[in-house]
């Protein structure tokens, strides 16, 4: 396992750097380039503007620019925004915490829904129980976030006035938590659905296994019988679909940020691209693609950890 861990985490760097080449071409194609805020400034002249792009090394060929970067960005030295005049790497560290909490939330609560009602449908296949999970699971999939974060802000916090309409809250972690409740529902509902389906299915392919009757004729009990033998083998697909789905995760934060004015990384990404801030655009990117191969790459330890007869050599 440890040689197949170091293998793999070898084998990302070239896909890092691919995915680094891609967003550096793609921003340096946006109109205006990386010093498009300048443009639009009446008060800055050409002269100005050649000035800066011989600053800012934009007068070079773009595998220097590129070589400049990556090097710069690999060592940590990220850039200075050029909207806040604040360091990249300072403002970003200032709000990975809140995204963290929002994610982390919003993934557990969609973990334990989906493992919870995925399971229960399967054990009750075609009750009354399982169309019900199977109606929430699918308005989870079809609802996009952004709609379903409105409609819970209007009727929680507006209509009831239960819960905070956005924000982060600045008091007590009572007051956080408060202010948590909205938009982690809306995220976790935005990959609960699709989740507890795989588990649903998965669940009710093992149960049709030899080695599962072989364990009710022994008399296993059915709790038994399902967390120590269906349960684990079950996971395997939906493991897969969480760390896949890790991308969509991702968006949906942005969106949800954006609209409970969480104080994330998603919210700071849609305000870079509103300032053509194109040092932080690069550094949230980054980092994102960086999160999805780190999921991808521990989805492929879980398998073994879940079914023993998955070997890496």
């Amino acid at each position: 396992m440890t040689v197949f861990v170091l293998r793999r985490t070898i084998g990302l760097i070239p896909l890092l750097v691919g995915v680094s080449i891609i967003l550096f071409c793609l921003l340096q194609s946006i109109p205006g380039g990386p010093i498009a805020v300048y443009l639009d400034n009446p008060y800055i002249t050409a002269k100005d503007i050649a000035l800066l792009r011989h600053q800012f090394g934009l007068d070079q060929p773009l595998y220097v620019q590129y070589l400049r970067w990556f090097g710069a960005y690999a060592a940590g030295h990220w850039g200075v925004s050029y909207a806040s005049g604040q360091p990249v790497a300072m403002l970003i560290a200032g709000r990975v915490p809140a995204t963290l909490l929002l994610m982390g939330t919003s993934f557990a609560l969609a973990l334990a829904f989906a493992l919870t009602a995925g399971v229960y449908s399967a054990l009750r296949q075609y009750s009354a129980a399982d169309y019900g999970i199977t109606v929430v699971a699918f308005l989870g999939i079809s609802m996009p976030v952004f709609w379903f974060g409105l409609m819970l802000q209007l009727v929680f916090a507006v209509h009831f006035g239960w819960l905070p309409v956005a924000g982060f809250g600045g008091g007590s972690w009572v007051d956080t938590v408060r202010h948590l409740v909205l938009p982690s529902a809306a995220l976790a509902m935005f990959t609960a659905g699709r989740w507890s389906r795989y588990t649903r299915a998965g669940v009710l392919d093992v149960l049709r296994q030899d080695y599962i009757r072989t364990a009710r004729a022994k008399g296993l009990s059915q709790r038994r019988v399902v967390s120590h033998h269906a349960l684990r083998n079950s996971l395997i697909p939906v493991v897969t679909v969480v760390a896949l789905d890790l991308a969509a995760l991702v968006s949906g934060a942005v969106v949800t940020e954006t609209v409970f004015a969480w104080p994330g990384m998603g919210n700071l990404l849609i305000q870079s691209i509103r300032n053509a801030d194109y040092p932080t655009l690069l550094a949230i990117l980054m980092l994102s693609s960086f999160a999805i191969v780190v999921a991808n790459l521990a989805a492929d330890v879980f398998y073994s950890l879940l079914d023993p007869r998955i070997v890496y050599r």
